[in-house]
């Protein structure tokens, strides 16, 4: 199927491209019980060409919540099972000798998708996991000196349990700053658990999303557009200078012993006009920079040891540091 030609009608229209990216919660939620901070930051990612890493104990629907999402896009999905043994031509291919021709061939590996489901990611040693790292970067793979570029759109969507968890390896830091977002996975509320168990007992089956009803409602053509609308939303130098406020707080917390770079501005910046464009206006206000303020920076900034000690949660360092800086008016 072409999107291009599929879905012509949606082509150029930023309100026909912003419904479709709406109407995925509406497909997802048919799958996915009670996640729609985590559905609307997969949404933001995908405006802004950026990846994602969610985190959450096993058996909260992390996996079933990046298939939901690739079943409602009409775009070409892979899954890769991070294990301590995986290796990282597993991930991005290899070269292959062919008998008949007497010569090598690229083997492309998983990688070369549209939407890449990296699961339980720190499960993997630190040479696989920064096998990903050119790939996300560059948006290409090399392989014997020859640079191959990635399909477009290219998500890298990343699922990993807590550290504490026995048998993980925590993310270098250099690779944590290619994710635009960290988003976590709480445990459901008392009454989504009861809706889970009750679309089980009426034979829900999460391997099966066509037969809950999941179909795609967005394609390559309305990311592209959205993409082309998101570009022109309008950002105040006032704004810009509430951005650089507030990464520059995180750098002088006393309970932080890393703060946020100039490339976590940067990508807080994206994601507030993202937000700003899906919530229907053209312009960014400082509650769209708030409410994109702790995904986009939680996992750029690192606490001090004797501040962990006490309790102190990234999350509520960054809500300490929106509270003290001065909101533009």
């Amino acid at each position: 199927m072409d999107p291009t030609t599929d879905n012509a009608a949606h082509t150029g229209d930023p309100a026909a491209a912003r419904a479709s990216l709406e109407a995925l919660r509406a497909e997802i939620a048919k799958a996915v019980v009670g996640q729609d901070p985590a559905v609307t930051g997969l949404a933001v990612a995908l405006l802004c060409r950026g990846h994602v890493l969610l985190e959450g104990v096993p058996g909260v629907a992390k996996t079933l919540l990046v298939r939901t999402l690739a079943a409602a896009l009409d775009l070409d999905t892979k899954r890769v099972q991070f294990t301590p043994d995986l290796m990282p031509s597993d991930v991005t291919g290899s070269l292959v000798y062919d008998a008949r021709t007497s010569e090598f061939s690229f083997q492309p590996g998983p990688v070369f998708t549209n939407l890449l489901l990296a699961d339980e990611i720190n499960r993997t040693p630190p040479k696989t996991q920064a096998s990903l790292l050119e790939a996300m970067e560059e948006r290409q793979v090399t392989v014997d000196g020859t640079p191959r570029p990635l399909p477009d759109p290219f998500l890298v969507a990343a699922t990993q349990n807590p550290v504490e968890y026995e048998g993980t390896y925590p993310l270098p830091e250099a690779q944590l700053d290619r994710f635009l977002l960290k988003l976590t996975i709480p445990l459901p509320s008392r009454q989504d658990e009861i809706d889970v168990l009750t679309r089980h007992a009426e034979g829900f089956n999460p391997q099966d999303l066509r037969a809950a009803g999941v179909r795609p409602v967005a394609t390559a053509a309305d990311l592209e557009t959205a993409r082309a609308a998101v570009a022109k939303t309008t950002v105040s130098p006032e704004i810009t200078a509430y951005v650089v406020d507030i990464c520059r707080a995180t750098r002088e917390s006393p309970s932080l012993s890393l703060g946020a770079s100039p490339r976590g501005a940067t990508a807080l910046l994206s994601t507030a006009r993202a937000w700003a464009w899906l919530t229907g206006r053209d312009y960014v206000i400082p509650d769209d920079v708030k409410a994109l303020a702790l995904p986009t920076l939680r996992h750029r900034v690192q606490l001090r040891p004797e501040a962990e000690m006490e309790g102190v949660t990234t999350d509520s360092v960054i809500n300490a540091i929106l509270t003290h800086v001065p909101v533009p008016r």
